[in-house]
């Protein structure tokens, strides 16, 4: 079984352009009203669809509004990462560190207000 999200959104060529060029996920299918994206590494992806559109049902027509929605990013060297992205000029919204629990991690919110939590798993604190 795969997963693949989506983000029904009108921000189709904001969102491309951030997860393109800021996160360099490639683009495995476009149309006039589909977007799918692909993981560096080609393992997982991501979809954007534009709202009402008349070839989906009801179902897929109400746009994201913003709200109540992240991704969480496993990544190998987190640290590598953040700097990449600070050099691009990526806004963090939480700024890289260590928790309690085993996450060493930072995050960024897309064009679509969805945080990123971007992570590299360590061992947990001892109690």
């Amino acid at each position: 079984m795969k997963l693949n999200a989506g983000i029904i959104t009108e921000k189709m060529e904001e969102s491309k352009k951030f997860y393109t060029e800021k996160l360099n996920f490639g683009i495995t299918f476009e149309n006039e009203f589909y977007l799918l994206l692909h993981t560096p590494n080609k393992e997982e992806q991501l979809s954007f669809l534009l709202p009402n559109h008349p070839s989906q049902k009801p179902l897929f027509q109400k746009p994201f509004n913003g709200e109540g929605m992240y991704l969480t990013i496993d990544v190998e060297d987190v640290d590598k990462l953040y700097r990449t992205l600070k050099e691009k000029g990526v806004e963090i919204e939480i700024e890289i560190r260590n928790e309690p629990w085993g996450d060493r991690h930072f995050a960024i919110v897309d064009p679509n207000g969805i945080g990123i939590d971007f992570v590299t798993y360590t061992t947990p604190e001892e109690n």
